[in-house]
């Protein structure tokens, strides 16, 4: 049996003076944090490192576009993780504190 849930769309995110400028600072800063990662592995990454490498390049493409041209859908990378990696420095600092 199939079963098919369909979903509402996202609502638009609100317009704010500035959004567009930091929503392509946005889309194009992590895919370049990956391309750096790739790029000072300390092992040699044969045929994957340019595949990996032209993969992010197409997906900092495809995010400035949405940034620049449909910034109403763009939604912010550094707040969706950056709350992620805030709590797992809590976690660790609050396991620093206790294990002294």
């Amino acid at each position: 049996m199939w079963l098919v849930i369909s979903r509402e769309p996202a609502a638009d995110m609100a317009y704010w003076p500035g959004r567009l400028g930091l929503a392509v600072v946005d889309a194009a800063i992590w895919p370049l944090m990956w391309i750096v990662l790739v790029l000072r592995a300390g092992v040699p990454t044969g045929v994957v490192g340019p595949a990996a490498i032209g993969l992010c390049v197409l997906i900092a493409l495809t995010r400035v576009h949405r940034a620049l041209f449909a910034n109403h859908r763009y939604r912010f990378s550094t707040w969706r993780w950056g709350k992620i990696v805030a709590a797992l420095m809590l976690v660790g600092l609050v396991m620093k504190f206790v294990m002294v």
